[in-house]
């Protein structure tokens, strides 16, 4: 068995370089998922000399690590949004789904890509009689407004009702996020592209971002672009109010079947689709600091395989940023420094999206999304996300290992299916040997003295 997601297998190696030189740019993309690499995709014609750093590998992480779908019927996240701001902004929301999968699709036909793109119906589904009446309610706030769905029970689910939307697709994400990447690269030659390359500080000095590497390389730049995971420069303005942390455990199993993705409507989340002759399949998705051992959770999914007959041949997890209001954090917080996070899950076309979003801010053009998405938007606090991370500190402490994070001292769990050290605060990741795998850690484990 694998304990690595099924995108990482089987891909070519990107092979760029780590950053060894200073820097001078107008635009510093931090981050090779998604985002980061939207960003850089859309900028490409802008005229500006463009940096993009990963800390680790390009489309390796969160971006890599998740079920690789694009569908706007997003479990209750709609009626989350309705409920905490209202049906005008679900609306948007939803349009802004719709137009990001078209978008994105549109870009990888017109550029040819290949990463396995294929277009599927999407079903949503209730496991549970109380949320029948809840998942009808959504199909009508669709039928309402121009979705046509068609009731219908998706394969290996026993559901107590669901219906299906067609025009949504699933495709390959490290593929996809290496291709985009790829292409953007090969039509400008004023860019570059650097992975294992981790910056550890950011100054603003007489107008300009100062940036610091792990090996004291610094990067100038008029404009930064904050497009990892965690953004872990971002607690004075008090980021870990505003979001929670959920953990997901996914499996690739052989499987012949035809093409199929599905989600359900509540949580403890299940999520299914194909690819090629496989089955992947996630659920036991927790709040981070609960259910902190990965084994268990990981026993738990190979329990619920069997049951279909199904042996996986892939396992591994993924660390998603659930925000309080439902709508992601894309735009600008401060001159020049501006972020796209918070996806609920939904990374692949919002990240998409938000590399549009951002790089309409960089060169002053409108878009209809950007008010939607600021990330200085009010009311987002929850006072119960710190006592979350709290319980995570604690959950640390009883691991006995011989780790903590440098990102704010948690102490690591050792996840004994992907080994790897995992923070149980804020989701950093790092190898055996303490090497920082993700973020928002961005420094190398540090050994507790007193173990």
């Amino acid at each position: 068995m694998k304990n690595f997601s099924i995108w990482n297998d089987n891909v070519d190696v990107s092979n760029y370089p780590k950053l060894n030189d200073d820097l001078n740019v107008d635009v510093l993309i931090i981050g090779g998922g998604m985002t980061g690499v939207s960003t850089f995709y859309h900028l490409k014609d802008a005229g500006l000399k463009i940096a993009l750093v990963e800390q680790n590998l390009i489309g390796r992480s969160t971006s890599g690590n998740s079920t690789g779908k694009l569908s706007f019927l997003q479990n209750d996240l709609i009626d989350k949004i309705k409920e905490k701001v209202g049906k005008e902004k679900a609306l948007l929301y939803l349009d802004s789904q719709k137009y990001a999968i078209s978008h994105l699709v549109e870009s990888i036909k017109k550029e040819h890509i290949q990463c396995d793109l294929e277009r599927t119906d999407s079903y949503l589904f209730s496991g549970k009689v109380k949320d029948v009446p809840k998942v009808r309610d959504l199909e009508k706030f669709l039928n309402e407004n121009g979705i046509a769905t068609e009731q219908e029970r998706p394969d290996f689910i026993q559901s107590k009702y669901a219906f299906k939307v067609e025009n949504t697709y699933i495709l390959n994400p490290v593929k996809a996020i290496m291709g985009i990447l790829e292409k953007a690269d090969s039509k400008c030659s004023n860019n570059s592209i650097y992975e294992k390359t981790s910056i550890v500080s950011i100054k603003k000095q007489d107008g300009h971002y100062v940036c610091m590497t792990y090996e004291r390389k610094t990067i100038t730049s008029e404009y930064i672009v904050l497009a990892s995971h965690y953004p872990y420069f971002m607690f004075p303005y008090l980021f870990p109010f505003k979001v929670r942390l959920e953990k997901s455990y996914l499996s690739a199993s052989p499987c012949k079947a035809k093409s199929l993705s599905a989600i359900s409507y509540s949580n403890p989340f299940l999520s299914i689709r194909t690819y090629r002759d496989y089955l992947i399949y996630l659920s036991n998705t927790h709040s981070l600091e609960k259910n902190s051992c990965s084994r268990e959770n990981f026993e738990a999914l190979q329990s619920k395989l069997k049951k279909m007959q199904l042996q996986p041949e892939y396992l591994w997890s993924n660390v998603d940023i659930m925000t309080s209001d439902g709508l992601p954090f894309i735009g600008q917080f401060q001159d020049g420094f501006l972020i796209g996070t918070g996806y609920n899950t939904w990374g692949l076309a919002t990240g998409f999206l938000a590399g549009e979003i951002i790089s309409d801010i960089i060169c002053r053009k409108a878009n209809k999304y950007i008010e939607l998405f600021n990330p200085k938007r009010q009311g987002l606090s929850n006072i119960s996300n710190i006592f979350k991370n709290g319980k995570g500190f604690l959950t640390g402490m009883a691991s006995g290992t011989k780790y903590h994070c440098p990102h704010m001292g948690c102490r690591l769990i050792y996840n004994e299916v992907e080994n790897t050290y995992d923070c149980p605060c804020h989701g950093s990741r790092f190898s055996q040997n303490g090497e920082c795998i993700e973020a928002p850690s961005n420094k190398n484990a540090e050994i507790n003295e007193k173990n």
